[in-house]
């Protein structure tokens, strides 16, 4: 465990947290202290959620140290049960709280509880978030699972002829970036094949729900981080098939399509003929030819990271320069991935390493997660974020999928729009000396007048101070735009001011903007 100011993943229990609050009916007991007791902060806050999650603290505090602190926790897991009646039930410890080795499994295991009790071993020192949840899931699935009456163990699902094909949606949970909206998506389209969704788990299943895993036909990995998993002992134990590939961009989406309909059995044809993303037609268009080529680097977690470089490639011409993440259980997808690009991945969990990564490789797009959106703004690099860990602006109240056609739509828009912006100041640069297109020109409509020269705002000086502006220096003046020239004759004549510079040359100019811009 490594103490820093930001990190990209919390330690296993939060992933513990995310599938608990997705889910309905089951309810963590996590024997903490006092410190540990931040989840309301993340689901009501930062998610935006409208109720708390379903979690119990022990809270037990320094002086109990000395005393039963298992007790404690058997009284936390007594009174959560008889106040919540939740169908099953998951215990573990904090970071902190596994330090003093309590054993919560064990000790909830001694108070014989009328429902099924989970308990979860996640060593907070050598693992995270990512594996926490995945951990999670796994441990549910393995204990609350059950194979439709009649199958053999490890036998494939025989579907009755004529009947519908059903799969197992899995991997969505709480505090997961889009994965709300990318659940609308992948729905749509599995829906549109004539497929039924048996269950979709974590985010909305229940303990019975995932009793019912078993019944579906295949299995759909949204997210390999949390379900890869679990998906793979279904595999294994009930003979379901998988598909992972995940339908993040146009190519992955209709790969995606073509795979979900092999296992199922079905025409993928009518769902690709009305393909309706807008991305393909834009790489066409002749304005993508701004774009072509532009250098961009991607970081996140390995889901996203590998998808966005392969949209950033294929889909948009960029070339990617820089590749990473912070999940480690992911390493060797993300290598293998950076090797086909022609460089060498970044594998870390110290965002002081990825920042340097960037400032060397000086792409012209990032792509990672909100510390390299705080990067890139320090850097003065465009940046979208595509990955988690995420602000609680990027859980937005609009629809704005990652998944699918239309999450193509959106990726479109966060790729393109940041790297436009840099081509309008480029364009208002080039022609602010043009003619007839000048900042100084006013508009045809009111007979060609000059545009009145904002006014400067009064800056108190000395009286005995006075500033006058050298030819050269006023010429570079009015090449800013009029709609900040007034802030920058104003910060440039209070520069010379305090430094009793009585004449504003150029070189005057450009140190006020240097120290301005500081």
């Amino acid at each position: 465990m490594q103490l820093t100011v930001w990190t990209y993943e919390g330690p296993p229990h939060i992933g513990a947290m995310r599938v608990a609050t997705a889910m309905r009916g089951l309810h963590y007991v996590l024997h903490a202290p006092q410190g540990d007791t931040y989840a309301d902060l993340l689901f009501t806050m930062i998610e935006r959620r409208d109720a708390r999650p379903p979690v119990t603290y022990t809270t037990f505090q320094a002086q109990d140290l000395g005393r039963d602190t298992a007790e404690i926790f058997k009284n936390a897991v007594r009174e959560a049960y008889a106040r919540f009646r939740p169908e099953a039930m998951i215990v573990g410890a904090s970071c902190t709280a596994e330090l003093i080795q309590d054993d919560p499994g064990g000790l909830a295991r001694a108070l014989d509880l009328p429902i099924p009790v989970v308990p979860l071993e996640l060593p907070a020192y050598q693992k995270k978030e990512n594996w926490g949840a995945s951990e999670t899931f796994y441990r549910l699935v393995r204990a609350l699972a059950r194979p439709p009456a009649g199958r053999a163990p490890g036998a494939r699902p025989d579907r009755a002829p004529g009947a519908r094909p059903t799969c197992n949606i899995l991997g969505p949970t709480a505090l997961g970036f889009r994965h709300r909206d990318d659940l609308r998506e992948v729905q749509d389209l599995v829906g549109r094949l004539g497929i039924g969704v048996n269950v979709v788990a974590p985010l909305g299943a229940s303990p019975s729900d995932l009793g019912r895993l078993g019944e579906a036909d295949f299995n759909v990995v949204l997210y390999p981080e949390v379900a890869r998993s679990a998906a793979q002992w279904l595999e294994r134990t009930f003979g379901q098939p998988l598909v992972d590939v995940v339908p993040i961009g146009v190519k992955a989406t209709v790969a995606f399509v073509e795979a979900v309909a092999a296992a199922a059995g079905v025409d993928p044809g009518p769902v690709l003929a009305g393909a309706p993303s807008r991305l393909p037609w834009y790489t066409r268009s002749v304005d993508s030819t701004y774009l072509t080529g532009k250098r961009v680097f991607v970081f996140g977690d390995a889901t996203h990271a590998l998808a966005a470089a392969r949209v950033a490639r294929s889909e948009l011409g960029f070339t990617v320069v820089g590749l990473g993440t912070y999940g480690r259980e992911f390493a060797r997808e993300v290598r293998a991935e950076a090797q086909s690009h022609g460089i060498e991945a970044l594998i870390t969990d110290d965002y002081l390493d990825v920042e340097a990564a960037i400032a060397a490789c000086q792409p012209e797009l990032v792509l990672g997660t909100q510390m390299e959106r705080h990067v890139a703004k320090r850097l003065g690099i465009p940046c979208a974020v595509i990955s988690a860990p995420m602000h609680v602006q990027d859980f937005p109240a609009r629809h704005s999928p990652q998944m699918g056609f239309e999450g193509a739509n959106v990726l479109f828009d966060a790729f393109v729009h940041p790297l436009m912006m840099g081509l309008e100041e480029h364009l208002l640069a080039m022609f602010r000396d043009d003619p007839e297109f000048h900042d100084g020109v006013a508009p045809s409509h009111l007979g060609g007048q000059p545009r009145p020269e904002p006014a400067a705002a009064p800056a108190p000086a000395p009286a005995a101070i006075t500033v006058a502006w050298a030819a050269d220096a006023e010429k570079e003046l009015r090449k800013i735009p009029f709609f900040v020239r007034g802030k920058a004759r104003h910060n440039t004549e209070r520069f010379a001011r305090e430094r009793s510079l009585p004449l504003i040359t150029l070189e005057t100019l450009y140190d006020a903007k240097a120290h301005f811009s500081r």
